[in-house]
C-alpha cells in the first residue's frame, strides 16, 4: 500500500494522487505504534500542523484520523511553520506532525514527524517502517475517508510560542530603522514573518503574494526570483528581502542590493553571531566555515537534518552547537545566550532565526549585508538540478564514478568532462560524490533525498567561476539523462 510513497533525507514524500488518505493514515498509524514500542510518547496528545499546498488539509485529516482512532487526542495548530510546530511538540513534551512538501512542486506533498524531543532520525525511520498496523477498513470507502472532520478547531498556540521565542529573545526595537521586505509567496510563514519582524521595530513591505502555491528551493533560487529580488530593491529601497521555502524551514535572505545570500554563507554568519562554539553541517556546505576560523570544531555530515542532528547530539566537548545546512536552515542544538537572555535550544531547521541574526550581525558591525559578507573568506558556491531525473538512474551514475577507478586514475575524472576541467585530486563519497579538483575547485553531484532529482554543487574561489563550473556538469548529466 505504502510502496510509492516513501521516507526521504527527512520524512516521507510523494505524488499527491499517491498520499491516499489511506496511505497516509496507514504511516501515520506506524509512527504512533513506534512511539509505543520505546516509550516515548508519555502524553496522549499529538499536535498536527501543515503548510499552504491544496492537498494538505486533507491529508491533515487523515493524520488527524489516525491519531484519533489510535486513541490520542489532536491538537490542531493550523496552517503554521515547521520549526513552529516542532517548538510547540517540544516545549509540550508530546509528538507532532507536520504535513508538508517543503519546497518541491505542489503535486506532492509528503509528512514530517516529530517525536517529543524533535525530529525521526534515521534509525527512528527504520522502526517506523517496520510496525505493521491494523488498519480500520470501516473508516473508508477506497483509499478514502468517510469523514472529513477529524481535526478539532484550530489552536494557534505554536504560532503564539514561536512568535514569542523571538521577540522575546531580541531587544526591543532591535531593527528599528530598518526597511525589510518579506517575499510572500505561498510560505505559511508569510504573515507571521511580519509579525516577528515588525515587532521588533522594523519597517516591513509586504512583496509577492501568491494565491495559489509556488515551489521556492532555497538551493536553486528561480531566475525570475533573482529578478525580482534585485528590482524590488532598487524600488523600494530595501536593507533586504526575507523570504522562506513552503514550510518556513529554509531561509531566503539578500542584501540591500537584492542578491540572495547562499544558504551555506549564511549559517556562518548565523552561528558567528550566536558565538557558537562547534558546529555542524553536510558536505555540500562552503569550505569557508573552516577557512574563516571562528568555530572551535567544524563537523562535515550527509546532507539532511537527521545527519546533522545525530552528529550534533554526539558533541560532547563544546557548550554552544549548532547545525547548518546548504539550503540555509539553521539547527540549534543547545541554549544560547545574548545580553542576558537565553534563546532556548531548538533542533530543527530554522529560517526565521536566519534572517534575524545576520540583520542583526549587520547593525552590530555598523554595515550592511554585503558589507558584512566581505568578513567572511572568498569561497563561493552554486548549485542548480535537473528534475524529473530517475532516481535509479542517479544511483546507478555515482556508483559508476565511486567504482569506476576514478579515485585511483585521478585523470579519468577530467577525461569524464572531456578534459574541460581540471584533474581531481581528491574524493568523498560521504554523499554523492565530492571531488577536489587541482585549482582546488569542487564539484558535487548527488542524487535528491526527497524528489527524482540530480543536484549538483560547486565551489570556486569566484562566483563567475562556481556557475560556469555548474553549468558545465549540468550540461554534462543531461548527457547522462539520455
Amino acid at each position: 500500500m505504502k510502496n510509492k510513497v516513501k521516507f526521504g533525507t527527512s520524512g516521507i514524500r510523494g505524488l499527491v494522487n499517491d498520499m491516499t488518505d489511506k496511505v497516509c493514515y496507514a504511516y501515520t498509524l506506524s509512527f504512533l505504534e513506534y512511539l509505543q514500542s520505546i516509550d516515548a510518547i508519555a502524553d496522549h496528545t499529538v499536535a498536527i500542523g501543515g503548510d499552504l499546498r491544496n492537498s494538505t488539509p486533507r491529508i491533515m485529516n487523515a493524520v488527524a484520523a489516525a491519531v484519533v482512532d489510535a486513541g490520542y487526542q489532536v491538537v490542531n495548530c493550523g496552517l503554521v511553520p515547521t520549526p513552529a510546530l516542532t517548538l510547540y511538540g517540544i516545549n509540550q513534551n508530546i509528538a507532532s506532525i507536520m504535513v508538508t512538501g517543503s519546497h518541491i512542486p505542489d503535486d506532492r506533498n509528503g509528512i514530517k514527524f516529530n517525536k517529543p524531543d524533535g525530529e525521526v532520525l534515521k534509525q527512528d525511520e527504520q522502526g517506523i517502517l517496520a510496525q505493521e498496523p491494523k488498519l480500520n477498513e470501516a473508516l473508508f470507502v477506497g483509499e478514502s475517508l468517510h469523514r472529513s472532520n477529524y481535526l478539532p478547531a484550530v489552536n494557534r498556540i505554536a504560532e503564539q510560542q514561536y512568535v514569542a521565542r523571538y521577540i522575546g529573545f531580541f531587544a526591543k526595537n532591535a531593527l528599528a530603522g530598518m526597511k525589510i521586505g518579506v517575499y510572500q509567496h505561498s510560505s505559511v510563514a508569510r504573515d507571521l514573518f511580519i509579525t516577528v519582524l515588525s515587532g521588533l521595530g522594523a519597517e516591513v513591505l509586504p512583496l509577492g503574494r501568491s494565491e495559489y502555491f509556488i515551489s521556492v528551493d532555497t538551493e536553486a533560487i528561480k531566475a525570475e526570483d533573482v529578478v525580482l529580488a534585485k528590482e524590488w530593491s532598487a524600488q523600494y529601497d530595501l536593507d533586504c528581502i526575507v523570504s522562506t521555502d513552503g514550510d518556513a524551514d529554509r531561509p531566503l535572505i539578500s542584501d540591500e542590493h537584492g542578491e540572495w545570500l547562499r544558504g551555506d554563507v549564511a549559517g556562518i554568519l548565523v552561528a558567528r553571531f550566536l558565538q557558537i562554539d562547534a558546529i555542524v553541517t553536510p558536505v555540500s556546505s562552503n569550505s569557508a566555515v573552516e577557512k574563516c576560523a571562528s568555530f572551535s570544531q567544524v563537523v562535515r555530515t550527509k546532507i539532511g537534518s537527521p545527519y546533522v542532528i545525530s552528529a550534533m547530539q554526539s558533541i560532547v566537548d563544546a557548550q554552544k552547537i549548532a547545525g547548518y545546512e546548504a539550503n540555509g536552515g539553521f539547527l540549534l542544538n543547545t541554549s544560547v545566550a545574548l545580553s542576558g537572555k537565553q534563546l532556548t535550544a531548538l533542533p530543527t531547521r530554522d529560517a526565521v532565526i536566519v534572517a534575524l541574526c545576520i540583520l542583526l550581525a549587520a547593525r552590530q558591525e555598523n554595515d550592511s549585508i554585503s558589507q558584512l559578507l566581505k568578513t567572511l573568506p572568498e569561497r563561493y558556491t552554486y548549485s542548480d538540478r535537473i528534475k524529473d531525473f530517475p532516481s535509479e538512474l542517479s544511483q546507478s551514475i555515482l556508483a559508476g564514478i565511486q567504482t569506476g577507478q576514478l579515485d585511483q586514475d585521478a585523470t579519468a575524472f577530467a577525461q569524464l568532462f572531456s578534459g574541460q576541467i581540471e584533474q581531481a585530486v581528491a574524493f568523498d563519497s560521504t554523499d554523492g560524490v565530492r571531488i577536489t579538483l587541482a585549482n582546488n575547485d569542487v564539484v558535487h553531484i548527488r542524487g535528491s533525498g526527497n524528489a527524482p532529482e540530480l543536484r549538483c554543487y560547486t565551489e570556486a574561489d569566484s562566483y563567475s567561476r562556481a556557475k560556469a563550473l555548474n553549468k558545465l556538469c549540468i550540461q554534462k548529466m543531461f548527457g547522462w539523462k539520455d
